[in-house]
């Protein structure tokens, strides 16, 4: 087992990503195939000397797709850490890759290194979320912004799959989240898409709200890319905006401080069900190779918990799992062309 990782991607690479890529290649004892410009990842692994444990390549590439590019920016820069990295897998070289970097640049290359699965005609970037009741699935988090109805149900059908498959659900109740529970709420977009998914067969259960996304309702929860990076980014910061209330109000006297430290395990156990880098990366589904996504912002411990998912995903053999999945809905993918 092998994995790339865009060495080059990220606010704050190549340090945090190497970090990271050489914790998670030393805990779990996978290959580590680091790719970047050769001089920044030789100088940051002066730092490691742990790295002389790990099975580790360096591929030089000499090009890095800034965060404030767009993906047109691989035509200026065909050597990039991104598609360099995702044509080690396509290769055979490597069984999945990882990248923090711009993700419009992520997509576009894993696209045109692997293609995408039959029967699937945008990728969706599916993110996993806490819930009252368990984990589910939120996509597209910002794959494909414009959407048609037919995408929406691909989401929903490789969602569902990520869901029976990974978190163990054995029928995954899908969700399309628009602005009210009536099948008549919405734009033309979720309304087409709810007639479509109503008449298939996945365990459609209707619209739901905003406000019922991380209620448990629903296991797969399906929209626009657009609307999805919008709610995981709204999740984000509030997620923070409580914390930091919590730790004001905790301090403001002697009896909360108190019950702060009293408490502090529970706090962390609350940190590690909201925390994004817990989960550290999300996989685009629809391309036939395996693809991780970080977040810009990963930290050693996001990037970490995202080599580890996406080893996961590698030994499950996710993308032949679903492209095996979709087959059977074949019928519903092409009822919605």
């Amino acid at each position: 087992m092998r994995i790339a990782v865009d060495a080059g991607g990220g606010d704050h690479a190549p340090r945090s990503v190497v970090a990271g890529a050489l914790v998670a290649a030393r805990s779990l004892g996978f290959g580590l195939t680091l790719v970047g410009p050769r001089q920044a990842i030789d100088s940051e692994l002066l730092h490691h000397p742990e790295a002389e444990g790990v099975d580790l390549r360096v591929v030089p590439a000499p090009d890095v797709i800034g965060m404030d590019e767009g993906p047109a920016a691989l035509r200026r820069k065909p050597r990039s850490s991104v598609r360099v990295a995702a044509e080690t897998v396509a290769r055979g070289d490597a069984a999945a890759f990882f990248s923090a970097g711009n993700t419009g640049a992520t997509l576009v290359a894993a696209h045109a290194s692997f293609g995408m699965l039959p029967g699937v005609d945008r990728p969706a970037l599916a993110t996993r979320i806490p819930t009252l009741r368990r984990d589910a699935v939120l996509l597209d988090v910002g794959a494909t912004v414009d959407c048609r109805p037919r995408h929406i149900v691909q989401f929903a059908a490789m969602g569902t799959v990520y869901a029976s498959t990974m978190l163990a659900i054995e029928t995954p109740r899908v969700g399309l989240l628009s602005i009210g529970e009536e099948s008549t709420k919405g734009n033309d977009l979720t309304r087409d898409a709810h007639r479509l998914l109503s008449g298939g067969p996945l365990c459609f259960i209707g619209n739901i709200e905003a406000r019922d996304v991380y209620s448990g309702a629903a296991d797969v929860i399906v929209c626009d890319g657009f609307t999805g990076n919008v709610a995981l980014k709204v999740s984000e910061g509030l997620v923070e905006v409580v914390e930091e209330l919590l730790r004001e109000e905790l301090g403001r006297t002697f009896t909360t401080q108190l019950g702060f430290l009293l408490s502090q395990r529970a706090f962390r156990r609350f940190r590690r069900r909201v925390d994004y880098s817990e989960y550290g990366g999300a996989p685009l589904l629809g391309v036939a190779g395996l693809t991780m996504v970080g977040h810009g912002r990963s930290s050693v411990k996001a990037v970490r918990n995202a080599l580890a998912l996406t080893y996961r995903f590698a030994r499950a053999e996710f993308v032949d799992t679903i492209a095996a999945r979709l087959a059977p809905e074949a019928p519903l993918l092409e009822r919605a062309q």
